[in-house]
């Protein structure tokens, strides 16, 4: 049977609706520390008021398109175990659930940490965006594009392994010819599933390729010298490679609600990256091994963000950032942005500041569940403990085009759980907060 698709406004209309939308909630996106909540006060008088405006020029934009019906066929949701190619509604619901505004954006935080890794050559990165291209072809029930995909992984595999074993570090050869031979065999059995129109063992054959290619490029990663932050940072620390957070978050006297589920307690994982934003991830990672955030509230939810880290907010004196044992000022960070292609973060200016506005970043603020570092509006190098994670998940804001991208430091996705997010309200605590891993990746600028 087919179900008509009753669609308010028409391609054109829907693209410019959402640029205003966007630029309405962007408007209304604030991410300074509290120490400049009078600044705070009088920009978000102008911030909601513009956000308002833009968001009626989207309605009235909305009321005005004249609405259009598309007849789809098969709109009942696609389950995991359903064939590709048995009919065409497959494909149509893939192509409906597809970005409305006609762009890739990458949103998938695993990808987005693979890309940020140093030293990787482009046989690899060939390998990726083959193997990614199969994942989003098989989430999309494109089963043509998806096999294709595979073929150009298999071809990668087969003229490139030799290439991509030398790249790894000489000791370290063995193991990253296993991870080719894992991945070579997922690849087959995922096109093997494919060949009988299987879905969920090609998915599941495909999620594992990608999380052994994971695994072989950060081996090759570890060969990178990651050289010291600038010395005007002495004793600060700082972060080689990566680390894995873990928190857990619970709610007084309630359960947590995310989608009709319910939880006594919410844990989520993230990855803190060293390479891109050394100084605020070494920064935070040495906060959670202290203990800084444990029984801390979550002191903003607002839809867009979800922030906390203002010891003042805890009653715990007048700062609003870290203060280290024995000293009176607070430990500052610098703003800390990494253009994509350069050598070396920026420290202390934005994108914009060095003419760059619009570049596209190494770690962008494009997955939900992205961590930020909250600072003061009108100080680059104002921000101390108070970090947030970005509830945003648009189609609309490919990386470098954002708001964020540039003028705010990404140092780490959530890779676990990020979606439970959606429920975390003002007043959650969390109860801890751990380093899983990378812990001893910490350094001390200097020493």
């Amino acid at each position: 049977p087919t179900f008509p698709v009753i669609s308010p406004m028409g391609p054109r209309q829907q693209v410019i609706g959402g640029v205003l939308t966007v630029l309405a909630g962007c408007a209304a996106l604030q991410i300074p520390g509290r120490a400049s909540a009078p600044q705070c006060e009088r920009s978000g008088i102008f911030s909601h008021a513009l956000a308002r405006t833009l968001g009626a020029c989207a309605l009235s934009l909305s009321l005005l398109a004249p609405p259009t019906v598309e007849l789809l066929p098969n709109m009942l949701a696609p389950a995991a175990t359903r064939t590709l190619g048995s009919h065409v509604g497959g494909a149509a619901y893939a192509r409906e659930l597809a970005s409305g505004s006609g762009s890739k954006v990458n949103k998938d935080p695993l990808s987005l940490l693979r890309l940020g890794l140093p030293l990787q050559p482009k046989e690899v990165r060939d390998l990726q965006a083959a193997l990614e291209d199969a994942q989003d072809s098989l989430t999309r029930l494109l089963g043509s594009n998806a096999n294709q995909a595979l073929g150009k992984a298999t071809g990668v595999l087969k003229s490139s392994t030799k290439t991509i074993v030398k790249a790894a570090p000489a000791d370290k050869a063995d193991v990253a010819q296993g991870y080719l031979d894992t991945i070579t065999d997922a690849v087959k059995e995922a096109k093997e599933a494919l060949a009988s129109n299987q879905v969920q063992p090609a998915l599941a054959a495909q999620e594992r390729a990608l999380l052994t290619l994971s695994s072989l490029e950060e081996l090759i990663a570890t060969g990178y010298k990651q050289p010291s932050p600038p010395a005007e940072f002495k004793g600060q620390p700082y972060l080689q490679g990566r680390a894995l957070v873990e928190l857990t978050l619970k709610r007084d006297g309630e359960k947590f609600d995310v989608d009709g589920a319910l939880f006594d307690k919410l844990d989520v994982q993230m990855v803190v990256d060293g390479y891109t934003a050394p100084l605020t991830a070494g920064n935070f990672v040495d906060l959670v091994g202290r203990g800084f955030y444990d029984g801390m509230h979550i002191q903003r939810s607002d839809g867009f963000v979800v922030q906390t880290g203002d010891p003042s907010a805890e009653g715990k004196g007048e700062k609003h950032g870290f203060t280290p044992p024995g000293e009176t000022k607070e430990r500052k960070i610098p703003l800390e942005v990494f253009v994509k292609g350069d050598k070396n973060p920026i420290y202390g200016s934005t994108f914009d500041d060095d003419g760059r506005g619009g570049y596209a970043s190494v770690l962008p603020f494009n997955a939900y569940g992205a961590l930020g570092m909250a600072r003061e509006e009108y100080d680059s190098d104002s921000a101390s403990s108070q970090w947030f994670w970005l509830l945003f998940d648009s189609d609309l804001t490919p990386a470098g085009k954002n708001l964020l991208d540039g003028r705010y430091s990404c140092f780490g996705y959530t890779v676990k759980g990020a979606r439970l997010l959606s429920d975390v309200k003002e007043g959650d605590v969390i109860v801890s907060a751990r380093v899983v891993s990378g812990f001893d990746n910490l350094r001390t600028v200097g020493s």
